[in-house]
């Protein structure tokens, strides 16, 4: 196994939906557009499988937080390509703010002192 390959994290359960909005949120993209800029925006450190993908990508269309369409791409293959709805975006600002809160919260125990009991 590659040093790179040990580095890579697994994504808390409930996390890959924000991300895949976060992602979204700066654009349509199609699925693989979608995986390369979680990979790059996360320092190569997050891969999102195929077979966790496109579930979840089917998952939050069906929850009307996302819209698909069928594009052709530059090189003339059709391509599904999907964007963030207004219920999307709420959706996102609403998972933000508890990613903020348990990311508050992680920190906050993982740089206690002392016990705080």
């Amino acid at each position: 196994m590659k040093a790179r390959d040990r580095q890579r994290l697994e994504l808390l359960q409930g996390t890959l939906d924000m991300i895949v909005l976060r992602t979204l949120s700066w654009g349509p993209q199609h699925g693989y557009g979608i995986s390369q800029m979680i990979r790059t925006a996360s320092g190569e450190v997050l891969q999102v499988e195929t077979g966790s993908l496109y579930p979840a990508l089917h998952r939050l269309e069906r929850q009307g937080w996302l819209r698909s369409e069928w594009k052709q791409s530059e090189n003339k293959q059709r391509t599904k390509v999907y964007r963030l709805t207004p219920a999307g975006r709420k959706q996102l600002v609403a998972q933000q703010s508890q990613w903020d809160r348990l990311h508050a919260a992680i920190d906050g125990l993982m740089n206690a002192r002392e016990s705080p009991a």
